[in-house]
């Protein structure tokens, strides 16, 4: 994703003298892409305007999801599910290497890690990906993608040098089949392959290229994309069709920046987010484009959903649609995940991936998903908009109004956006619009109160009847019944109006609601207020009936679409529709809900059953069904009592037995010894002189960690880890020494002495601006010296239990580190802790365990969303990991960040049956414990079933 380097590669750009060349007068024929051998699946094509499968042009809806920061394969289901309801027909995937690749040579795809069980399940829920395998992806994780076993191997990261390149060929012939095999061309739904990711910081022609070999030598045969970042010129544009250009060139848009602290405030300042069109020769694709935002000053994830809300999205969104012509979408995020383990990057993020989406961490939806919903029904049913050329708006009568316009060349179908002139006003404004439509020429009263942005439409085959122009919006339309029904909406207390075309006068019905109707010379008009929804029943006038509903932003979100063999239906009242069946002659949906409902159902004449239960349905005069349906049961938590607890660091003792540890003789960096995530253990050994006053100390963690030391047993104190300056700065290995003085007494001349030292390494950092330094930035002690005395100190290092060889192959490379604790299973849940005393306070300086268990059985066919929540913000001096049944599920620090609630997500978390909870508390400082208890984040009839994940 963007980074706050933005603004710096801008000025390096600019300095350069790097720009995009201008676009060729007449695009290229489109490109076909075909399975070798010939056609073993649908074919893909494209053109200037948009891609095509088996030559039907496609308008892609996606939005980015991370299957590895959601470790319960089950619920990839719940959030596709949700993604596919919300209209979106598409998803964007990273695959993380670091991931699946604990060891040079190793790699695992089972488990949480089946990459081929998410793409069969896109298959079956019809959902087009954008494959993003790297080898580099960002994404705020560990080392950006990369495998901390990378730091290790010579030659420039991200580049066609020979070391590097044989370390990424060995990831991309293993993944590159998997993602073949699934592909369009072979009747899965991979429709495009992106290489790489944001590489306009280092343009390595020869590397892009490379990549792109090596995927059609693996089978991928589907258009190759890339993203390009932060306005910049587009390396790929520049070469053309030279080495390393692709040939559906992406780009990112973050308009609304990262301060998630100034939400009420910010407004575009990255500009107004409209997708350049990198080639002329493809369609416009907005490849990243933000969605929600990172953290970054510690404002929470709440404020990151007000920066990037649904004001944000209707005026961003919109304008981009029309500005830019764009027919393919993905946007980052839909839902963030958890930065489970030590997944997370260090500088950027802290446990939570939330990202302020559209669906939470909770996997609950938000005021976000509603606009998504409204946005995407749109572009599904509104199909010339998949082919459309820039041509003027309609001039509005007030200049703080403009305009901005699209027109189909085949159908002369316009799509209108209508703003205010300045993007950031916030006033209510009224204007009309002199609008020649296909249809006529009209005066057509507009209002845009604050920041809000409309896309009306006119010239258009609304199904059998004929729209000549609105001043609402339309959500869908679909052939139900024989007739057509259509949802239109606008914002609250505002007019409206709709124009229909009509061979002869037809019957107009008002069902419900205030709407007026007027006939002249063929066109039928209704004027109306947005105010909760009006039915209007149109019959006759040489047309097919026409059922028009007419609502509020608020009344369009209630309604779901869905098909189904027998034609689509619409469902309004449930939290969610993930999907219809026809069997038997009943209609069986697939719906959640979070209270008592009515639903009602716009559909043919059938029993109606909802998650295999009858549902008795009455008509009404709309001709729709309505019933009720129950919500869910009560849930009950049990209480966490019984706290259990054991000191630990054994390792600060002098006579500790660590010959089972690596000699750190190739310097101190953890990761050389195979340590790369989490707590790294270090003990030095001295012979004291007697004129040592201090232990002098350096360690890198990456922001948020620190390292605490001992001697002879004796705490000395703690210290910061160095980082780099800061997220976007150069790095920086040598932050400044710790000074540690040495307590007197302590040593004793000509005698031995132990200087132990626990990391807390919080993760490598990305390589976003390709200069290799940034990722292989050391991690652990990088320097240690004794303050006095010019006495040698040897060292060994102990990190996570097998190092790169993992004894839980389950749970991965990224789920524990070095403390005692982790190496001997005090985090599993058959860990025989009964003879560990009941937990009192406070906790000691050192590291110090807390275990209890508690045992769940939430109602059955229901979805109950838990979470770990702390009663307050971490007392100074203290950092907990917690562990749900083995599982490492976040870090909760006054240093981390101020998240004080944890996802337990169910697969993980027994929902029927018992569970343990681990926490170890690193502390600097004697303090309290704060206690935690279990809370719901939501809970509703419905959902999908999810099975326990298995691990030891």
């Amino acid at each position: 994703m963007r980074r706050l380097l933005a603004a710096l590669l801008l000025a390096a750009l600019a300095v350069t003298g790097l720009s995009v060349p201008a676009q060729a007068a007449e695009p290229r024929a489109f490109s076909p892409f075909v399975g070798g051998g010939g056609v073993v699946g649908p074919g893909v094509t494209y053109d200037k305007y948009s891609v095509m499968v088996d030559g039907e042009r496609v308008l892609l809806r996606g939005a980015e999801f991370h299957y590895f920061r959601l470790p319960s394969p089950d619920l990839w289901r719940d959030v596709l599910e949700k993604y596919k309801a919300a209209g979106f027909n598409a998803v964007s995937l990273y695959f993380n290497w670091a991931y699946h690749s604990p060891k040079q040579g190793v790699y695992d795809f089972t488990g949480v890690r089946d990459v081929d069980r998410l793409l069969r399940l896109t298959e079956e829920l019809g959902l087009y990906v954008v494959a993003r395998p790297g080898p580099y992806i960002n994404a705020e994780t560990t080392g950006g993608g990369f495998p901390a076993w990378l730091k290790r191997v010579p030659g420039r990261a991200r580049s066609s040098d020979a070391g590097y390149t044989d370390a990424y060929r060995e990831w991309l012939d293993r993944i590159n089949p998997i993602i073949a095999r699934h592909q369009v061309t072979r009747g899965g739904r991979v429709l495009l392959y992106n290489v790489e990711n944001e590489y306009q910081a280092n343009t390595d022609a020869q590397y892009m290229q490379d990549l792109q070999d090596r995927a059609r030598a693996d089978g991928i045969t589907v258009p190759i994309t890339t993203n390009v970042c932060c306005d910049a010129a587009s390396w790929a544009s520049t070469w053309g069709s030279g080495p390393g250009a692709v040939q559906i060139p992406g780009v990112d848009d973050y308009p609304q920046s990262f301060e998630c602290q100034n939400a009420d405030s910010v407004w575009g300042p990255w500009g107004e987010g409209v997708t350049e069109r990198v080639r002329a020769d493809a369609p416009g694709f907005a490849a990243e484009y933000q969605a929600g935002a990172i953290d970054v000053n510690n404002a929470g994830y709440d404020r990151c959903r007000e920066l990037t809300g649904p004001a944000y999205m209707k005026f961003f969104q919109k304008n981009n649609l029309i500005a830019s012509g764009a027919t393919a979408f993905s946007y980052y995020m839909g839902f963030g995940g958890t930065n489970w383990g030590w997944l997370g990057q260090p500088n950027d993020v802290y446990t939570s991936y939330d990202y302020g989406a559209a669906i939470t961490e909770a996997r609950q939806l938000t005021a976000k998903y509603d606009e998504f919903k409204r946005q995407n029904y749109f572009l599904r049913a509104v199909q010339p908009l998949t082919r459309t050329d820039a041509v003027p708006g309609p001039a509005p009568s007030n200049p703080v109004l403009t305009s901005a316009a699209r027109v189909n060349p085949d159908t002369g179908t316009q799509i209108v956006l209508l703003r205010h002139t300045d993007r950031a006003a916030t006033t209510d404004d009224s204007a009309t619009l002199d609008w020649s439509t296909p249809d006529g020429r009209y005066a057509v009263p507009v209002r845009l109160i604050g920041r809000d942005a409309k896309l009306l439409v006119a010239g258009y085959d609304l199904g059998g009847q004929r729209l000549a122009w609105s001043t609402s919006e339309i959500l869908t339309h679909e052939a139900i019944g024989g007739r057509d029904v259509a949802v239109l909406y606008g914002t609250a207390g505002t007019r409206g109006a709709t124009v229909l075309r009509y061979p002869s006068r037809p019957r107009v019905t008002v069902l419900d609601g205030r709407v007026s109707a007027s006939y002249d010379r063929g066109d039928l008009r209704l004027d109306y207020s947005h105010d909760g929804l009006a039915r209007v029943l149109i019959t006759g006038g040489g047309r097919r009936p026409l059922l028009l509903l007419l609502g509020t932003d608020a009344t369009a979100a209630t309604f779901w679409r869905a098909d189904t063999p027998a034609g689509p239906v619409l469902v309004r009242g449930t939290g969610l529709v993930r999907s219809a069946e026809v069997r038997g002659g009943t209609l069986d949906l697939c719906a959640d809900t979070a209270r008592r409902s009515d639903i009602e159902v716009f559909g043919p004449a059938r029993p109606l059953t909802v998650n295999g239960l009858a549902v008795a349905v009455r008509a009404t005069a709309s001709g729709s069904w309505r019933g009720t349906l129950p919500g869910p049961a009560k849930v009950t938590l049990p209480a966490l009592t019984g706290w259990r607890s054991h000191a630990e660091a054994p390792e600060t003792r002098p006579g500790f037995d660590d010959s089972g540890w690596r000699v750190a003789d190739a310097g101190l960096a953890s990761d050389d010894y195979g340590f790369h995530s989490g707590s790294v253990w270090y003990r030095g050994r001295f012979t004291a002189t007697g004129t040592e006053t201090s232990i002098d100390l350096n360690a890198i963690t990456g922001r948020r960690g620190n390292y605490l030391v001992w001697l002879n047993g004796r705490y000395l104190g703690s210290a910061a880890g160095g980082t780099q300056a800061d997220s976007d700065a150069p790095q920086n290995p040598d932050p400044g020494p710790g000074h540690f003085a040495v307590p007197p007494g302590v040593l004793k001349p000509g005698q031995p002495a132990v200087v132990s030292v626990v990391v807390q390494n919080m993760g490598n950092n990305d390589d976003w601006t390709a200069d290799d330094n940034r990722f292989r930035q050391p991690r652990g002690l990088v320097r240690a010296a004794l303050g006095g005395s010019d006495a040698p100190i040897t060292w060994r290092i102990q990190g996570a239990l097998g190092g790169e060889d993992l004894p839980d192959p389950v749970r991965g490379p990224l789920n524990t580190g070095g403390l005692y604790g982790e190496r001997h299973g005090w985090t599993l849940p058959a860990y025989p802790d009964r003879s560990w005393s009941r937990a009192g306070s406070p906790v000691p300086v050192g590291v110090t365990w807390l275990r209890t268990s508690f045992r769940l059985d939430l109602p059955r066919a229901q979805d109950t969303s838990i979470a770990l929540r702390f009663a307050a913000p971490p007392p100074a001096g203290q950092r907990v990991t917690l562990f749900l049944n083995g599982w490492n599920l976040g870090q909760y620090g006054a240093a981390i960040g101020l998240q004080t609630e944890f996802v337990l997500p169910a697969g993980l978390l027994r929902e029927h049956g018992g569970n343990t909870l681990a926490l170890s508390v690193i502390a600097d400082r004697a303090g309290p414990v704060v206690p935690a208890r279990l809370v719901i984040t939501g809970t509703h009839r419905g959902g999908v079933e999810v099975r326990p994940v298995p691990g030891r």
